[in-house]
């Protein structure tokens, strides 16, 4: 089982919310967090869950899940409301980076994600949720690619496949169409050509005849 299943299994199915994404992430400045703080624990890694709950109506929540030395288990710290989140910085939007910050009501952090295509995906994600659940105010996503504001440009670009081939088909059919209304006119005309030919051997014939 991967970390991400076992986390939505572990953290979030006992709650009855469901998992949208995460990202495992890194900070890009070191916060000074005393050793007794952390449970003398050591080093851990550290996820940003993005989840909803199955309850209706539904909320949205982004939580910060860890993953001590040496522990098989994962245990939820920090957890704020998807209302609480003002800003998302993609850090650059000119190319792929793992680099972002989140600016919360109360909390800023500036995090690098373990890879740039997996912040990519987390991020549409998080851009879709927040679209089809915020429906006041909504955070800002600034220095982002426009790939991921798309949030569903996947989607659009199957669609657009779809599309194309259903329309290269139709074309292909009406080609068809018409090349075999040409055959069918083309057989007509033989027809009609061989049915005077006739009459006119027939005549021809009873004229020698008489």
């Amino acid at each position: 089982m991967s970390a991400k299943s076992a986390i939505s299994k572990e953290i979030f199915a006992p709650l009855d919310e469901r998992m949208l994404g995460a990202v495992q992430v890194k900070r890009r400045t070191k916060k000074k967090i005393p050793f007794l703080a952390t449970g003398g624990q050591g080093e851990y890694l550290t996820y940003i869950c993005l989840s909803v709950t199955n309850k209706k109506p539904t909320q949205a929540s982004i939580t910060k899940v860890k993953q001590f030395e040496g522990s098989t288990s994962f245990v939820r710290r920090s957890q704020w409301m998807l209302e609480q989140l003002r800003q998302v910085n993609g850090i650059d939007p000119n190319r792929d980076s793992a680099e972002f910050d989140l600016l919360f009501e109360n909390a800023f952090d500036q995090w690098v994600a373990s890879t740039a295509s997996e912040k990519c995906t987390f991020f549409q994600i998080l851009h879709h949720t927040c679209q089809r659940y915020l429906t006041d105010r909504k955070p800002e996503f600034i220095n982002c690619q426009s790939k991921i504001m798309g949030g569903n440009s996947i989607l659009h670009s199957a669609a657009d496949s779809v599309s194309s081939a259903v329309q290269k088909a139709s074309q292909a059919l009406n080609e068809r169409g018409e090349r075999l209304g040409r055959a069918e006119e083309k057989t007509e005309d033989l027809k009609n050509s061989a049915q005077q030919f006739a009459e006119t051997a027939h005549k021809l014939a009873m004229k020698h005849k008489c």
